[in-house]
């Protein structure tokens, strides 16, 4: 088959150049156009786009993939299969009809759980201990389309979220290679969601890393877990002297203790201990704001916060 490649992030880049290696023919790879990010010259290259060009593989970059004129490069290209992944954009029923079987798009989440931008963030943030990757026939409605393909895996404890993504990436693969060509014999079996079971995993914001201390402290663990690498997890030192400071939080480890969530039970050597809903939290690394990150012995010892001071909201 003619397939037609649609990417940005590196999530999709091992399923890509798998596809390198099967009997079909990429005839184009669409990502996003380069733009410099703020306060920097020059453009940052695609994880993807750069493996177009490793490829020697035409790239369309077009700023909406569902104009006239996109879609009329894309009919041009006569794609039998459109590939997607981490590639940012919600493609329409029309864009989809450019190619004779529509698209296929791999997923980070054992669909119909957790539909939307940031899967496994939300799958961490939510303590999920197995995830996964599902292949679908695409709609235009996100993440709705029927399953073709599934793989699971377990969760590690202390994985963070691009630990996770980058197995998944990996998991995915052989994945996308088996529905493509599934699709191609004409013997795919599709598996329609059921939606009874969907969750959603909205796209993050940067006041999605507030932690909330009433929590138990295994899901504020969870929470400084799947917030990386951005928005990082943050909360406020209400300092007995001075405004609030915000402080981005590096691993946490769920430990006994009791106290007002979000109160400082221990402030002494390498131990900063505060109390959660239940249980509490002992504090590895601190980032004050506008500083790097901080050993918890670094803080304590620079900052000197004290036992009965809190933690929390502003």
């Amino acid at each position: 088959m003619r397939l037609v490649l649609m990417g940005t992030g590196p999530f999709g880049v091992p399923s890509f150049r798998k596809l390198y290696d099967t009997d079909h023919d990429v005839v184009a790879v669409v990502t996003r156009p380069e733009r410099a990010a703020h306060g920097r010259k020059k453009a940052e290259v695609s994880p993807v786009r750069e493996l177009a060009v490793e490829m020697g593989t035409p790239i369309l970059d077009p700023e909406s993939v569902n104009t006239d004129e996109a879609r009329a490069e894309l009919e041009a290209l006569g794609a039998d299969l459109l590939i997607v992944c981490d590639f940012g954009q919600i493609l329409s029923a029309a864009t989809l009809a450019t190619a004779r079987l529509g698209g296929v798009n791999l997923h980070g989440s054992l669909l119909p759980a957790y539909r939307g931008a940031a899967p496994i963030n939300w799958a961490l943030y939510h303590g999920e201990t197995e995830t996964g990757v599902s292949v679908i026939h695409m709609t235009p409605k996100v993440d709705a389309g029927p399953v073709i393909g599934q793989a699971s895996t377990r969760v590690g404890e202390d994985e963070t979220a691009p630990e996770v993504e980058a197995r998944l990436s990996e998991l995915g693969a052989p994945l996308v290679a088996q529905a493509v060509d599934a699709l191609a014999r004409g013997d795919a079996t599709e598996i329609v969601q059921d939606p009874a079971l969907v969750s959603k995993a909205p796209r993050l914001k940067k006041t999605d890393g507030l932690l909330d201390w009433a929590r138990p402290a295994a899901a504020l663990r969870d929470h400084v877990r799947a917030m990386q690498p951005w928005p990082r997890a943050y909360t406020f030192w209400h300092r007995a002297a001075g405004e609030p400071l915000r402080v981005v939080l590096g691993p946490l480890e769920a430990v006994e203790g009791s106290g007002e969530p979000g109160e400082v039970l221990e402030a002494s050597g390498e131990r900063l201990v505060v109390a959660a809903g239940k249980g509490a939290c002992r504090l590895t690394a601190v980032q004050p704001a506008g500083k790097r990150m901080l050993s918890a012995g670094e803080f304590l010892r620079g900052y000197h916060p004290k036992v009965g001071e809190r933690l929390g909201a502003s």
